[in-house]
């Protein structure tokens, strides 16, 4: 029987499959996008747990016991990591002190003027750093001094935030040396309430993600400067050694 001139026209063989294709290729995109979505949402709540751990391990206070090392290092980045340091040397917490990072411009008599300590003890007990860049510099630097001196016990003086990646950089270069924190607190991390702080939630997050890279092995290009010419010897150069 021949059609009437106002039927459809039957679908053809590619008419009756193109349905199920579309339905195979959106069935296949929504389950991708299920997947994508998973995988962002563990990873998304992975990297909370992770940030929420790291807030605990920093300290809120200044350590009250605090056991005696063979030397102490300071980690430059603020005055109150150098006075802590110094009064640390002072108390007879170590026999010596090393202050690492300071900048190259900075001499041994500017710095002596702004620290609480006798022109004698930064003469025999207090050596200046100007190497290290950045963090990684400093362990650097600090196991250089270190294994020099044959210590094997430091008191490292840093920022309470600052402290987890700075253990893991120098325990990274100096395995056989007992590293022992004296995190130094300032005002903005005595307050526990820290998510109600922009600035210090910011910090806190922004230290998160180099204590990551630090583990991924994900560094700056330079951790030190390049050598530089001999220090003229003098009262000024004998503070640097």
């Amino acid at each position: 029987m021949r059609p009437s001139k106002g039927a459809p026209a039957a679908p053809g063989r590619e008419g009756l499959g193109l349905a199920p294709r579309q339905r195979g290729r959106h069935r296949r995109l929504r389950v991708a996008a299920l997947a994508l979505g998973s995988v962002l949402g563990l990873a998304t709540l992975a990297f909370v747990a992770g940030f929420m751990v790291f807030v605990t391990r920093i300290s809120a206070r200044e350590p009250v016991a605090l056991r005696s090392a063979d030397a102490i290092v300071v980690l430059t980045g603020g005055a109150s990591r150098l006075n802590d340091g110094v009064q640390l040397l002072a108390d007879g917490y170590g026999k010596r002190l090393l202050i690492t990072g300071v900048n190259r411009t900075t001499t041994a008599d500017e710095l002596r003027r702004t620290l609480p300590a006798s022109p004698a003890l930064m003469e025999c007990c207090v050596d200046i750093g100007h190497k290290a860049l950045n963090t990684w510099g400093n362990a650097i630097e600090a196991a250089e001094w270190a294994r020099a001196r044959s210590f094997r016990s430091l008191l490292v003086v840093t920022s309470t935030w600052h402290m987890p990646r700075a253990l893991f950089e120098m325990g990274r270069m100096l395995p056989e040396v007992e590293l022992i924190p004296y995190p130094v607190v300032t005002d903005r991390m005595l307050d526990a309430q820290w998510w109600t702080e922009p600035q210090t939630a910011k910090l806190l997050l922004k230290e998160y993600l180099k204590y990551m890279m630090a583990q991924a092995k994900i560094r700056p290009a330079q951790a030190v400067a390049p050598a530089e010419a001999p220090r003229p010897e003098g009262p000024q150069a004998s503070a640097t050694r």
